[in-house]
Order: structure tokens, then C-alpha cells, then sequence
């Protein structure tokens, strides 16, 4: 009989629940630093925030650059961002414009994947999971989806509505389960077995270990030997390092939550329930407990009323059909969300750069305006990729040939080190991201 170990699976097989990121970030899992990012940078992040209907069709613009750039009222919470931002015009996805509905509009936004109609499910695997299957190794949760609303399954139109309910597709027949629970979602982060990972590394796994020892060859024996002493060396190494004031490799500015656990169930208020999934997304980067994260504000076809803005009188679908002052106060709201983020990950500093300099994050809805309009997407990005986006520009491609939303992704998906040669319509990044 073979055996066939994956130093990485082995550990985490042995009861590791959440690996060391500073170790994760060195070579000591036999993985070698991946393009241009070496072991002491901080890892690259993506967060994709959705909100759904699309926004006030007069105020969703920007123009110019930088600190000069000018931007329209949906988007006044950023203005602090402007030189952290891409504004981008123009992107869509073919596919969502055969429907002209909301669920045959949401449910590819983030695949660029043909829709089953009929009722039936069938999308494709979203950027987000494709990423995950990547660097959901290095950390204990491969990606966190996270959501604002429950989900609807019924089908309007002759589309299913789960599509309508979910960004995050884990493979073309299966959404990503969505958690709603803050409570849930901080402890898939934090919860005890997390624990594990502040011990010595080999300790935690020194018993499984010699368990396992008596079920394989001499071969492989030693080799198990081999590994466990060099990861004990690793260890002594990265200890003596520290002392000495030496560069041990990137490390996470915390290593455990600096925020109580959120109550039990669903905070009635929208507003707290949108900030603590917020608070969970920051500490989940921080902590680099997991470096992918899906946060969809709401639903398109969205039932959510706005009380705390004196907006309750209609839910969110119905305002989107009318750019009232209503509407923008509620755009603005979604819009302040992301400044929310961006804010608290711009005040974490990483070495040179800040953890918003070193994540991407990006907003977008399935259409333009509350008339279903997808012949264009409204798309922002902040962030700076890991120094690896010029941000501060305005990039235009209505005009142009060859604007799939999915050459976007193909863009950040260049930035965390995954190439692949297509994705959905997509063979090509966008060369100005």
C-alpha cells in the first residue's frame, strides 16, 4: 500500500483546526512563496459586498482622480477613499440580460454562468469559491458568506428566486450556505477548537501523531519523523527570532477576537445586524482566519425596511423603482456600510501598507437602476491588492469591446496568485486593473 501525506491535510487531519498564519506565511508547509509575494507580506484579501435593486440612476457616478475625484451622492460616504478606489463603468454579464428579471440577474453576478430557468437551479462556481478552493488551505475558514436577509426560494417569473438570495455559488447546483447569525458566524471564526491553533503545533498534534504512526509503513515512518522534527526546528526558530527583534515572517495583528461574542439570533434592528457582520468580516482578515469573504447586504427583489432612516412606509424592491430622496437616503446607507469596512481596515496597519492596502474589496449590485437596467453593472473596488491595483481612477469601458464583468475577476484573481486561463465569459484580465 502507498501512503501519501499532505504535510498541510496531515496536520489539520490530526485535529489542527486553525494552522499558525505566521507559520502559514513561511515555507514551513512545504509550499513555496507564490509570485511576487514573499514570506513576510501580508496575504492579499477579496470581500464582496452586495446590495440588490441597483441605485438612484442620477447619483451613482464619480470623475476625475485621486483626491480630486468627484463623486456623485450614493457614493458620498467614500469620499475619504477616493485614493483608495477604482470606479469602474460599463461591465456586465451577457447571461444576466436574457431573463430581465432580478433572479436571472443576481444569480451569475459573480460567475458570468448561463442560468437554468424553469425553477431549476444551475449557475456556476462564483469567484469567490474558485479563490477559496486556493487559499481556503492557509487558513481555517476557507471563505466566510455571510448575509443580511433570509433567503426566498420560491420562483418568480421562471426563475428560481435562491437566485435572488445568493452571490456565492460553491458549484453550478449549490449556493453557498449563507449564515444570518452573527452569533454563528463569529464562532465559525473563533469558536474554542480555534484555540488549538495558539499551542505549539507539533504539541497539538503529537498524539494523533503517534496514533497514526502504527497504521503506516517503516517509510513512511521516517518520513512522519522527518517532517515532525522539522517542524519543532521551525518552531525554535521562529521563537529565538523573536526575542532577537528578527523578521519572523507576516504576522496577523490579532490573534484572537477584540469584540464580545454577538448575542443569540437575528438583531431586529438592520442597522446592528449590518455592523456586526461588518465588525465579523474585519476580524476575520485580521485575524487572517479567513482571507475570502461574501457579504451580501440584501436580496435583490429585497423585502428590507428602513425604519432607522425614517424610511419605513416601503420595502427596499419598491423604492428602487422611483429615485426619490428616500432612495438615496437608503443608497447611502448600503454605501456606508463598505466605508465602515474600509475604514476599520485602513486603520490596521501591516508593515508598510494597511490591511486595506493589502485587500480588495468589492461592491457591486446586479443592475444599474430599480428599472432593471444590467447593460452596464455599478461597480467599486477599494483597496489596494497588496500594492498591486492603481487606485484612484475612474475606468471607463462602455464603449469598448470585450467589457465582461468577468475580466475583472480575472484581474483579482491575478492579484491573490490564481490564473486561471478563463473564467465564465471571460480568457482575459482587464490590463488597466
Amino acid at each position: 500500500m502507498t501512503y501519501r501525506f499532505s504535510r498541510r491535510t496531515m496536520l489539520r487531519g490530526l485535529g489542527v483546526t486553525m494552522a499558525l498564519p505566521w507559520l502559514e506565511s513561511l515555507c514551513v508547509w512545504g509550499d513555496e512563496p507564490r509570485g511576487r509575494q514573499s514570506a513576510s507580506e501580508a496575504p492579499v484579501r477579496l470581500a464582496v459586498l452586495f446590495s440588490g435593486n441597483g441605485f438612484h440612476s442620477r447619483e451613482w457616478w464619480a470623475k476625475g482622480e485621486g483626491a480630486g475625484m468627484e463623486l456623485g451622492q450614493v457614493l458620498a460616504p467614500l469620499t475619504d477613499f477616493r485614493e483608495k478606489m477604482l470606479f469602474i463603468k460599463g461591465l456586465y454579464n451577457e447571461q444576466a440580460l436574457k431573463g430581465n428579471i432580478h433572479s436571472s440577474q443576481t444569480g451569475n453576478l459573480l460567475s458570468g454562468a448561463p442560468l437554468a430557468s424553469g425553477g431549476d437551479i444551475h449557475s456556476g462556481t462564483s469567484v469567490d469559491q474558485l479563490l477559496a478552493q486556493v487559499h481556503g488551505r492557509s487558513t481555517k475558514v476557507p471563505s466566510l458568506v455571510l448575509g443580511c436577509e433570509k433567503s426566498n426560494p420560491s420562483v418568480h417569473k421562471n426563475y428560481s428566486m435562491l437566485y435572488s438570495s445568493h452571490i456565492s455559488w460553491s458549484s453550478p447546483t449549490a449556493p453557498t450556505p449563507l449564515e444570518l447569525y452573527p452569533a454563528l458566524a463569529f464562532d465559525r471564526l473563533f469558536n474554542d477548537e480555534a484555540q488549538r491553533g495558539d499551542k505549539s503545533v507539533l504539541d497539538a498534534v503529537l498524539a494523533d501523531a503517534t496514533d497514526l504512526r502504527r497504521q503506516i509503513s517503516a517509510t513512511d515512518q521516517r518520513k512522519l519523523d522527518e517532517y515532525l522534527d522539522s517542524v519543532r526546528d521551525v518552531e525554535e526558530r521562529l521563537e529565538n527570532a523573536g526575542k532577537q527583534g528578527e523578521l519572523q515572517g507576516w504576522r496577523p495583528t490579532l490573534d484572537k477576537p477584540n469584540m464580545p461574542r454577538p448575542p443569540e439570533g437575528i438583531p431586529q434592528n438592520i442597522a446592528d445586524h449590518m455592523r456586526l457582520m461588518c465588525d465579523i468580516l474585519v476580524l476575520g482578515f485580521q485575524t487572517d482566519t479567513t482571507r475570502i469573504t461574501t457579504l451580501k447586504l440584501n436580496n435583490d427583489h429585497s423585502s428590507l425596511r428602513f425604519p432607522h432612516l425614517g424610511v419605513d412606509y416601503m420595502i427596499h424592491h419598491l423604492l428602487s423603482h422611483s429615485d426619490t430622496a428616500d432612495w438615496l437616503k437608503v443608497n447611502q446607507f448600503f454605501l456606508e456600510q463598505l466605508a465602515y469596512i474600509a475604514r476599520k481596515l485602513d486603520a490596521i496597519q501591516e508593515g508598510e501598507r494597511t490591511a486595506l492596502d493589502n485587500s480588495m474589496l468589492l461592491y457591486c449590485s446586479s443592475m444599474m437602476t430599480g428599472a432593471h437596467d444590467a447593460t452596464q453593472l455599478p461597480v467599486v473596488v477599494l483597496g489596494g491588492g497588496g500594492g498591486r491595483i492603481q487606485t484612484g481612477r475612474v475606468l471607463d469601458y462602455r464603449e469598448k469591446p470585450n467589457r465582461q464583468m468577468c475580466r475583472l475577476y480575472l484581474s483579482l484573481m491575478d492579484k491573490m496568485n490564481v490564473r486561471p486561463a478563463s473564467f465564465g465569459d471571460a480568457s482575459e484580465p482587464l490590463a488597466e486593473v
